[in-house]
């Protein structure tokens, strides 16, 4: 459920960001979802670790939530959901590399492997057409990259400084945040025709399901089954993201896209230590040796 509502953000972001414009959709984005957490966060009893963590959680508003939406928005002007949503994959090949960069975090050969695979991975998505529909492709990819590098960076910022914080008061924090730093942004750019029922309708679902229930479902997961298994969604949301735009906007879907997908998640298999390199090649080894 939860990877069928992150794969579904990229669907809404695109019916929505025509007529909002990018910095306009985040706002309300972060807007409602604030609106919509931070009754849940007080009926908790947990309002105070927003005032006690206030500038690590302004951070991780701005790395977290308003930069990375607002780049993803904007590069769904040019690129399909499908893609966009494959692109995003390639966040935890960035948390990574910005572990071993920032903490000294050891990079075994198999992960920095993984790490190689995975922008391979990202050179075969954006070698091909599909999923392309608009101008300035290569920078619409770019800021789908700088916005996955926002994430990794977010996501050790988080563990460095905001460690023992409730993951709720993160999220509302975070959302709040995002809402304050874009909004003078989006009163200057607010478009200044009419903005559509179905645009209204999309941001909405954008932010409560997609946004709000889907943060819920996340920090459900890592309370029950850890944050190792809780990242495996990754893996699952670019599927949907993609038969989402196929289903919804008739998007276009190559084998490119495929291959580019299967290779960066690979990729990020190794790269997050969710799939063991070493066992992995031991057990090539013993098949190898059954067939000999």
């Amino acid at each position: 459920m939860l990877a069928a509502l992150w794969g579904a953000s990229f669907l809404f972001m695109r019916q929505a960001a025509p007529d909002f414009g990018p910095v306009g959709l985040i706002f309300v984005r972060v807007l409602f979802a604030a609106l919509f957490l931070l009754p849940i966060l007080v009926w908790r009893g947990q309002a105070g670790e927003l005032l006690r963590h206030a500038g690590p959680l302004a951070v991780v508003g701005l790395l977290n939530s308003a930069l990375p939406f607002v780049l993803i928005a904007w590069a769904l002007l040019s690129l399909t959901a499908g893609f966009a949503s494959i692109v995003n994959a390639t966040a935890p090949l960035w948390a990574a590399l910005v572990a071993w960069l920032w903490f000294g975090e050891r990079l075994t050969r198999w992960r920095a492997a993984g790490l190689a695979i995975g922008f391979v991975g990202v050179g075969v998505l954006v070698s091909g057409e599909a999923g392309f529909h608009g101008e300035h492709i290569a920078l619409s990819v770019a800021a789908g990259l700088l916005a996955t590098l926002s994430y990794g960076v977010s996501a050790n910022y988080t563990q460095r400084y905001l460690t023992g914080v409730s993951s709720l008061a993160i999220a509302t924090g975070g959302q709040l945040a995002a809402a304050l730093v874009l909004a003078p942004l989006a009163a200057w750019l607010w478009p200044a025709g009419e903005i559509g029922v179905q645009a209204w309708v999309a941001v909405t679902v954008l932010a409560i399901a997609c946004t709000s229930v889907a943060y819920i479902l996340y920090f459900r997961l890592i309370a029950n089954i850890g944050p190792a298994r809780a990242i495996a969604v990754t893996f699952l949301i670019p599927a949907f993201g993609m038969g989402w735009g196929v289903l919804i906007l008739d998007e276009p879907l190559g084998l490119r896209m495929l291959a580019g997908a299967g290779v960066i998640l690979a990729g990020t298999a190794l790269a997050t230590g969710l799939v063991d390199g070493g066992r992995l090649q031991r057990w090539a080894a013993r098949l190898g040796g059954r067939a000999v």
